[in-house]
């Protein structure tokens, strides 16, 4: 082929491709998932969702992202920087109310559940050498409340003012992840920790096996006096290594949440794939079984989602 032929070829197709329609673009082809920090709960399970969700949802592309969890991951939300996030129940209350001393700008008005899912529980673990048992232990000592203003340190602010307490009647505060608090227990550099997480969460059974410690009791006074979302629970005899009984302490519900951007055929299907494959999530973690459809749309401080809402009404479970 001349030269002179191959520019008339070439621009014959461009006049071709320039006269066909645009195809259209899908609307919504991309789920990030906001989870928390890779040695939590929220991680291995964001996970397994985005698996599900790729898996099962026809021309979608998942991501996951570690984060500060529940106070980055509802401001990111709002911001349009995030599909579905896992939050805790109290801190998603406060970003629908507009608490500017949780964290959050102003209210956040886009946001809309899926899920209520499971429970977090409040587990503040010590060094057996540390001598701390209940919360009045904690007194002059160095304990980690989580990263500043995370899910896990608005628990720790709520549960020190129920219990009287206030952080300065500690020896010393760090505002610290979950795998960097048991790092520096494991060095007899900090004394305790207090993570918000699932039952089993993986930090905490490492420091179990490397230490001897002890799991701080919760009195069941202080989620009375908290009040919903916290209710009282029992971290069950044997969770950790060397927890010889239960020890009672507060949990909170966790909640899958989305924004009013995302269509509502997506919210469906983000919300059906979820209930139609807990297997996969219980097999990224033991929290998951504590996943039902029923309590879906139960208890929520936000919105449903009218896609998620759809689904619970095709079930029955509204």
């Amino acid at each position: 082929m001349t030269v002179s032929i191959r520019r008339i070829a070439a621009a014959s197709a461009i006049a071709v491709a320039m006269a066909l329609p645009a195809m259209p673009a899908s609307a919504q082809t991309f789920i990030n998932v906001l989870t928390g920090g890779t040695s939590g709960v929220y991680y291995p399970l964001g996970v397994a969702l985005a698996k599900i969700y790729g898996d099962n949802i026809k021309d979608v592309q998942t991501q996951v992202q570690a984060t500060k969890a529940s106070v980055e991951n509802l401001n990111l939300l709002q911001q349009g920087k995030g599909e579905i996030a896992f939050a805790l129940g109290d801190s998603v209350q406060a970003a629908w109310e507009g608490n500017t001393e949780a964290g959050f700008p102003g209210k956040l008005d886009k946001l809309r559940a899926i899920a209520a899912i499971y429970p977090n529980y409040v587990q503040i673990v010590a060094s057996s050498e540390s001598g701390i048992t209940d919360l009045a232990g904690l007194k002059g000592k160095s304990l980690s409340v989580g990263a500043p203003k995370s899910g896990t340190e608005l628990n720790a602010r709520a549960i020190f003012a129920a219990a009287g307490m206030k952080y300065e009647d500690l020896g010393k505060i760090e505002y610290l992840p979950f795998a960097e608090s048991v790092e520096l227990i494991k060095n007899r550099q900090l004394d305790a920790t207090l993570q918000s997480a699932g039952l089993g969460v993986a930090s905490i059974k490492d420091l179990a096996i490397s230490l001897p410690t002890n799991v701080v009791a919760v009195p069941a006074e202080i989620a009375t006096k908290l009040g919903a979302p916290f209710i009282a629970a029992t971290i069950p005899a044997g969770t950790y290594q060397g927890q010889a009984g239960d020890v009672p302490t507060v949990a909170i519900t966790n909640i899958l949440v989305t924004h009013s951007d995302i269509s509502d055929d997506m919210a469906y299907e983000m919300t059906k794939q979820l209930f139609e494959n807990l297997d996969d999530m219980v097999a990224a973690h033991a929290a998951a079984k504590a996943i039902k459809a029923e309590n879906g749309a139960k208890g929520l401080p936000i919105p449903l989602h009218p896609g998620a809402e759809r689904y619970y009404k095709e079930k029955g479970l509204m």
